[in-house]
């Protein structure tokens, strides 16, 4: 940036005199402490996690078969539906976001509310991608300590969506008789 360039806040080099910018986005609005604490509670859960399978003797698995592995993601893309989109599960969001409107399938569209923890808390829960970690995490840890249960609830899960693309191909050969 040259002399009398302006940054992002409109004021020029000079003006800042010293200060360095110290905001991430624009409008000051990212709520990266909020992001810190989540991060945080998602490193010391599987911290604690680690330490608490290590003491009780758990044995970890050598390998985990690619079967599993398409398990655990089948239930972790639905779960994770489930949590960030279902109108069902509205009421767990709520104290976190807003409805911006309604979405297809049922689903809904949230959006974060509030700044701090709250924002990130929102943004967290309104974002499948986001909450597939958490939800990974918590799969991974349930296989890891108890595998038969674990597959049997990603196989629940992951029944869940196959039966909705089956839903999905149902309403088009539906709609395409119907023309």
């Amino acid at each position: 940036m040259t002399d009398g360039e302006q940054r992002h806040d409109g004021r020029p080099d000079e003006q800042r005199a010293g200060r360095p910018d110290v905001r991430y986005d624009a409008e000051d609005s990212t709520p990266l402490g909020g992001y810190a604490a989540l991060a945080t509670t998602f490193a010391a859960g599987a911290g604690v996690f680690a330490v608490t399978a290590w003491r009780r003797g758990v044995r970890l698995p050598e390998t985990v078969p690619a079967w599993d592995v398409a398990l655990l993601g089948a239930a972790t893309f639905k779960a994770s539906r489930l949590l960030t989109k279902d109108k069902v599960t509205s009421f767990l969001r709520a104290p976190f976001t807003h409805r911006e409107r309604e979405s297809n399938a049922n689903e809904v569209m949230d959006a974060p509310r509030g700044t701090g923890l709250r924002r990130a808390v929102g943004d967290l829960v309104s974002c499948p991608f986001c909450t597939s970690a958490w939800v990974a995490g918590g799969l991974v840890g349930t296989y890891a300590v108890a595998p038969r249960a674990a597959r049997l609830l990603c196989a629940g899960l992951s029944a869940v969506a196959v039966s909705d693309w089956l839903q999905y191909a149902w309403s088009v050969t539906e709609q395409k008789a119907e023309e």
